[in-house]
C-alpha cells in the first residue's frame, strides 16, 4: 500500500467489458490525474495481460482488479458446477492481478449479484454456510498466488446475504482466513450503513480497498453522501489503500440496465471522470 490514498477510475465509467483494446482508455485516465485503473473482469479469455501490463506501465499507471459475480458464478447456489466455474473465473483473475502486480481480487464473490429474495431463515443460514465454505477454498487459492479477497457488501436491492461492514465482517470471521478481507464501496453504504464513520471503523484493519460514487451513482460532491464522515473514518484507521470512482456508462444497456442507471449522470463520462477527482483530491487531502 502506498504511503497516502491512491485515486483510480473503473472502466465501467466508458466501457464493458474490459478487454484488450481497453488500454486505449488509459492516456485518458492518466491525463485527467489518476494513479490507477479499475479493471473489471467480465471476460478474461478477451484480456492479454502482456499488453495489458505495459500499456499501464507506459501510461504510468497502477492497477486494481474486481471480479464480476453473476448468476453462472454463484457460490451459494445448489447446483456445485456454478460452484466450480466460479473457482475457475477467480483462477484466472488472479493470474491476471498477479500480471498486473495487484495483490488482490475485490468484488462480491459470496453469492451472485442480484440474487435478492425473501426466503426462510433455514435457507438462508444454509447459504450462509455454503459461502463460507466455498470462500475458504477461495482462500485457499489465492494463497497459491500471494493474493487476498476484498469482499463487498452490496445493497439490499443487490444482495440479501452481505449488506453492512457488520455483515462482511461476520463473513470475515466465519471464513477464519487470514487473506479473506473487505472492500467498502460508498455508494452501498449511503443505503445500509446508520453511520458511515462508524461503519469504517466496524472494518477496521481488513479494509483493504474503497470504491465510491454518490448516494445516486452519480459524481463525488453531488449528493447526499456524508464525505466528511467517510475522511473521518478513513482517518480513524489509518486507510492508505485506493479509492477508486466505480460507475456505469448509460451507453452501455446491458451494464446500465444491470445496475438501473436510467438516465445520464453528467455531460459525459469524462467530465464525470475529471469532476469526481477533483472533489476527491479536495476532499481527502492529496
Amino acid at each position: 500500500m502506498s504511503d497516502t490514498i491512491e485515486f483510480g477510475v473503473s472502466t465501467w465509467l466508458w466501457q464493458s467489458p474490459f478487454t484488450t483494446e481497453s488500454i486505449s482508455l488509459f492516456p485518458k485516465i492518466k491525463s485527467l490525474g489518476y494513479d490507477l485503473v479499475e479493471i473489471p473482469i467480465e471476460a478474461p479469455e478477451r484480456i492479454d495481460s502482456a499488453i495489458v501490463k505495459k500499456a499501464l506501465a507506459d501510461n504510468g499507471l497502477k492497477a486494481t482488479v474486481c471480479g464480476v459475480f453473476g448468476p453462472t458464478k454463484d457460490l451459494t447456489s445448489d447446483d456445485v458446477s456454478l460452484h466450480e466455474n466460479c473457482f475457475r473465473y477467480v483462477e484466472q483473475c488472479f493470474e491476471l492481478c498477479n500480471a498486473f502486480e495487484v495483490d488482490f481480487l475485490a468484488g462480491p464473490m459470496y453469492s451472485a449479484v442480484g440474487k435478492a429474495r425473501m426466503v426462510p431463515d433455514e435457507q438462508r443460514k444454509a447459504e450462509w454456510d455454503l459461502a463460507v465454505t466455498n470462500l475458504r477454498k477461495v482462500c485457499a487459492l489465492a494463497d497459491k498466488f500471494g493474493q487476498s479477497i476484498a469482499l463487498e457488501p452490496l445493497n439490499r436491492f443487490e444482495s440479501d446475504l452481505v449488506n453492512t461492514a457488520e455483515d462482511v465482517m461476520r463473513l470475515v470471521k466465519d471464513i477464519g482466513h487470514a487473506n479473506a478481507k473487505v472492500l467498502l464501496d460508498g455508494f452501498h453504504m449511503t443505503i445500509e450503513e446508520q453511520n458511515i464513520r462508524e461503519a469504517i471503523n466496524t472494518v477496521g484493519d481488513k479494509l483493504i480497498h474503497v470504491q465510491v460514487s454518490e448516494n445516486h451513482r452519480g459524481i463525488p460532491g453531488t449528493g447526499l453522501t456524508p464525505w466528511n464522515d467517510f475522511k473521518l473514518g478513513l482517518e480513524d484507521i489509518g486507510y492508505k489503500g485506493a479509492m477508486v470512482i466505480e460507475s456505469f456508462t448509460p451507453e452501455i444497456k446491458e451494464l446500465a440496465g444491470a445496475v438501473c442507471i436510467w438516465k445520464h449522470l453528467a455531460e459525459n463520462q469524462d467530465e464525470f471522470a475529471s469532476e469526481g477527482i477533483q472533489f476527491l483530491k479536495k476532499t481527502f487531502g492529496a
